[in-house]
């Protein structure tokens, strides 16, 4: 459109406006053919266009919705859908309510009740819900705006709630919309009221019921609507009872009461009828329940509760309550590690700021710990990742106007609380590591193995991409076997690609797998960890194996049914055997307690007389022969310098076929355990005086020399 001096021509004499004050302007009367010109104009834009053009889409076709009605319209916008998680987040809303009365210093408990014909109660001691006329709506009490009114609470600001989980004011209104009937009851001033609710319309006006005097607080008694949710539409009494009982963890200052009717209750059920939970101890107590019967890896508990507030000198409020955090942490020998983070006693799955202060505070603690202890370059590998995928985690906060994603507060988004929670717990895992080494020391070589088992797996990924893209075999010339499943097969670690050629030959495909090694093996006992990662052979070996090593073994993992050393029989070969075995023993010791390693029995000598051949595994067993099986008869002896020199029909005959072979299995009981270990640590270990001294006590003993 043009603008109004074009429509209606220019002012004229003394009704033209001044250009400081145009809203005072009178239009002038406009000459006849602009008069015309301009109304053709506006006649122009303001036609409609024909109906069809827009598909019937026109003004009527806008809905504004009031009230709750937004709420029963689209649920999944406020409580995240309508499946069994958004069913009990509705208790979620109802008794973070509470919970904020609790943590206000207002409430010392929480009732939860469970009833048989599907209504569920929840009742605190608190102030109760106000029930005197609202300002701006004086013709109803506060408690009908805050159940009908969505945005309507007292957690705008901090003057009521130092911290608080509700935010919003929609969270009880929500619950009040989606439930097929809710009843409020509020005892204040020694008088009790009620108002009753359905599909958050009130039934009536708040009612008077009469005098009380020993009672206080708001009890809210609801029961979720079956046109929302599903006709089969009700609470899991184990997930309630699992969600009231951790609010108790999370606040040590209140009392949670749980009662279920028993007749929810299936018999093989855990769940009591009955319960309460008070836990002095916080997230300490809860973190101790959930790791009972575990293996740690430090045997004690890190924890901690700090108020910043106070510790900066400010007033915090009835409870001390502002910027204060509690955690616990445990870590795992065997089980993954999970994380239980909370806001202002709000679970928050999904994690967010607080979580990632955590995780800051214990990387950075830890490398300094390793630096102080000269073991920098051993920690430099090290993420966070690496110290909590075992680690059992408990950690809350309660901060002032917390920001989270989304209505049902997943996810923390508050800067602030990174920093906050890194500060704290850094100082607190300083301490907790300096005060007790020998823990510490545990805690950093397990989080080294869990980097160093990332850094192999993502070589055994990588290895595996360029297998799958560029079609290569497997690492360290795998011949591997075409069974599917490790039960009945073997995998024959040979010594050589001489003697790996004659075994592949010798070897049955379906069963048997080959894996020639390129002379001896890196010592594990005495070389490094950087050395042991880096070393191309003991990767190869592990990608062949599957399993994993050290803590991170899986039995499930493995392979083959059975690992077989087979090398020469000779002083090379032993010496071969006996760092594969050293290996096996240091980083999968769990193979060998299941009774996967054994070691192959190769013949030293071959015996001939006329057709008949005889082979002897060593000169004791050949002199043997000589004495019995060939006495008095001209024999000739052939020696076998290794593996490679023989046939593949006679390797077969002798050493891989089942019928016919010895097989030594490796085995180490209980109880010799410690005296195997210190014999490894002597022979094998980079201490050479100790291997010196242990060949002079046993010098004696030696009766086969390979000199």
């Amino acid at each position: 459109m043009t603008n109004g001096s074009d429509l209606f021509g220019a002012p004229e004499g003394d009704d033209a406006a001044s250009p400081a004050a145009p809203t005072a302007a009178k239009p002038a009367p406009a000459r006849p053919a602009q008069a015309a010109k301009a109304a053709a104009a506006v006649k122009r834009e303001a036609a409609p266009l024909p109906p069809a053009a827009e598909g019937g889409y026109d003004a009527s076709s806008i809905e504004v919705l009031e009230g709750l009605e937004p709420v029963r319209r689209r649920p999944g916008m406020y409580i995240g859908g309508t499946d069994e998680k958004a069913l009990h987040h509705l208790f979620a809303e109802v008794i973070d309510n509470a919970m904020d009365e609790a943590v206000a210093g207002h409430a010392t408990f929480i009732e939860v009740e469970l009833f048989a014909d599907g209504f569920l109660a929840v009742t605190d001691n608190g102030r109760g819900i106000p029930v005197d006329p609202h300002p701006k709506f004086p013709d109803k009490s506060a408690l009908e705006v805050i159940l009908t009114t969505l945005h309507a609470g007292g957690k705008f600001d901090s003057k009521v709630y130092e911290t608080s989980g509700g935010l919003h004011g929609v969270g009880v209104s929500v619950v009040n919309a989606l439930s097929e009937k809710l009843e409020v009851e509020v005892a204040r001033g020694q008088t009790l009221y009620r108002q009753d609710f359905s599909r958050g319309l009130p039934l009536g006006p708040l009612a008077t019921v009469g005098r009380v005097n020993n009672r206080r607080g708001t009890r809210v008694r609801f029961r979720p609507d079956h046109e929302i949710f599903g006709p089969d539409t009700r609470f899991d009494p184990a997930r309630l009872f699992r969600m009231a009982r951790s609010k108790a963890f999370l606040f040590a200052g209140v009392e949670i009461r749980w009662r279920c009717a028993p007749e929810l209750l299936p018999p093989s059920s855990k769940v009591p009828t009955e319960a309460t939970f008070r836990f002095p101890g916080g997230l300490r107590d809860y973190l101790a329940q959930d790791i009972e019967g575990r293996e740690l890896v430090v045997d004690t508990i890190f924890s901690g509760r700090i108020d910043k507030s106070a510790a900066n000198g400010k007033t915090s409020g009835p409870t001390g309550a502002h910027g204060s955090l509690e955690w616990a942490i445990a870590w795992y020998t065997q089980d993954d590690g999970h994380v239980a983070s909370y806001c202002n006693t709000i679970p928050t799955p999904e994690g967010g700021t607080h979580e990632q202060g955590l995780r800051t505070a214990l990387l950075r603690g830890l490398r300094d710990h390793a630096e102080r202890v000269n073991q920098s370059k051993r920690a430099a590998q090290i993420t966070a990742d690496d110290i909590m995928v075992s680690c059992a985690a408990m950690l809350s906060v309660f901060i002032r106007e917390p920001e989270f994603q989304g209505q049902t507060k997943d996810r923390l988004a508050t800067t602030e609380a990174a920093r906050i929670v890194e500060s704290a717990v850094r100082d607190a895992f300083d301490h907790w590591l300096a005060a007790a080494p020998q823990q510490a020391s545990r805690l950093l070589d397990w989080t080294v193995e869990r980097a160093e088992e990332r850094l192999r797996r993502r070589a055994e990924k990588e290895v595996a991409r360029k297998t799958a893209t560029r079609r290569l075999r497997l690492p360290g010339k795998l011949a591997d076997c075409t069974r599917a499943g490790a039960e009945g097969s073997e995998l024959f670690l040979v010594e050589g690609d001489s003697a790996g050629g004659s075994a592949k030959q010798a070897r049955d495909r379906a069963t048997q797998a080959i894996l020639p090694l390129r002379g001896k093996i890196l010592n594990v006992a005495s070389a490094g960890r950087d050395k042991l990662i880096q070393n191309q052979q003991i990767s190869d070996l592990m990608l062949a194996l599957g399993c994993g090593s050290g803590s991170a073994y899986r039995e499930a993992d493995l392979r083959y049914d059975k690992v077989i050393i087979m090398t020469d029989a000779d002083v090379d070969g032993a010496h071969i055997a006996s760092l594969l075995i050293t290996f096996f023993w240091q980083q999968t010791p769990r193979l060998i307690d299941g009774q996967h390693l054994y070691l192959a029995v190769p013949p030293l000598f071959r015996l001939t007389h006329g057709g008949k051949t005889v082979y002897a595994k060593d000169e004791a067993h050949r002199q043997e022969l000589m004495r019995t099986t060939f006495k008095g008869k001209k024999v000739e002896i052939g020696r076998f310098k290794g593996l490679g020199e023989m046939l593949p029909a006679q390797l077969k005959e002798t050493t891989m076929d089942p019928r016919r072979r010895t097989l030594l299995r490796v085995v180490v009981d209980q109880d010799s355990r410690p005296a195997t270990g210190e014999a490894v640590d002597r022979l094998m270990g980079n201490k050479p005086e100790a291997r010196f001294s242990f060949i002079q006590e046993r010098a004696a003993f030696a009766t086969d020399l390979d000199i």
